[in-house]
């Protein structure tokens, strides 16, 4: 090897340099408008995906933690199912599959649904740690007080169980927010779309990465950060 390709030399230092300062400035500043669009519809297609799929993990996890006879076997083969397949598989069934047996859905609504089929069942298994970490007496003392089954499991069950999963529930929220980028298999604008776009279009790979991954730090750095406060603050609570 050359001193000139050396990781650390000089020469290679003023090709990094010269490369940044090869950016197209103007290109950047032309398409950002594309990405915060992107952005946009990568928030709501995610957080709409998570949410449904908070809820259900929530069942999932308590029908297998409550062993309910022919529920808890369809929710086990659901989890195996959903873990065992990628998500641009499931988006494909949803898109391209459902129409042959007449259900037509929006690509919005397959990203969506996607998502919740696939974040369910690493969301059911978080909670149901967080559950069977919860000790029985607090159920037991909840009926007592005359709390019915529904309101205890409420008030006071699932508190304590989000708090003990929180850890793994943001994973989560983060794998699954990374997860959209598959979206722009069924031609939705997300963020992944927009820079394969430009990079199909005008042949700017740098420009359209930087903006990519801005957009992502963007996205999930807060995220992550809220998520260790809030894990904070509920371990103190």
């Amino acid at each position: 090897m050359t001193a000139g390709r050396l990781p650390n030399s000089p020469a290679r230092r003023r090709a990094d340099e010269k490369k940044l300062l090869s950016l197209d400035i103007g290109f950047i500043e032309k398409y950002f408008h594309l990405y915060v669009e992107g952005t946009v519809l990568t928030l709501q297609v995610g957080f709409a995906g998570i949410a449904l799929a908070f809820l259900v993990g929530v069942v999932v996890a308590l029908v297998r933690l409550l062993r309910i006879p022919v529920l808890a076997q369809i929710a086990g083969a659901y989890m195996e199912l959903s873990r065992n397949t990628p998500l641009l598989v499931q988006l494909f069934f949803l898109y391209f599959g459902l129409p042959k047996i007449g259900i037509r859905l929006s690509g919005e609504w397959c990203a969506i649904i996607g998502l919740a089929f696939l974040g369910g069942s690493y969301m059911a298994e978080a909670l149901r740690s967080g559950l069977e970490a919860v000790p029985k007496i607090q159920n037991e003392s909840a009926r007592v007080l005359g709390f019915s089954r529904f309101s205890a499991f409420r008030l006071i069950i699932l508190p304590q169980a989000v708090a003990v999963a929180w850890p793994g529930i943001v994973a989560n929220v983060i794998f699954l927010v990374k997860e959209v980028s598959v979206v722009s298999a069924i031609a939705l604008p997300d963020l992944m779309y927009v820079a394969k776009d430009l990079i199909g279009n005008f042949y700017r790979t740098d420009e359209a990465l930087l903006l990519l991954v801005a957009a992502y730090a963007v996205i999930l750095l807060p995220i992550s950060l809220a998520g260790s406060w809030l894990e904070g603050r509920i371990r103190h609570g």
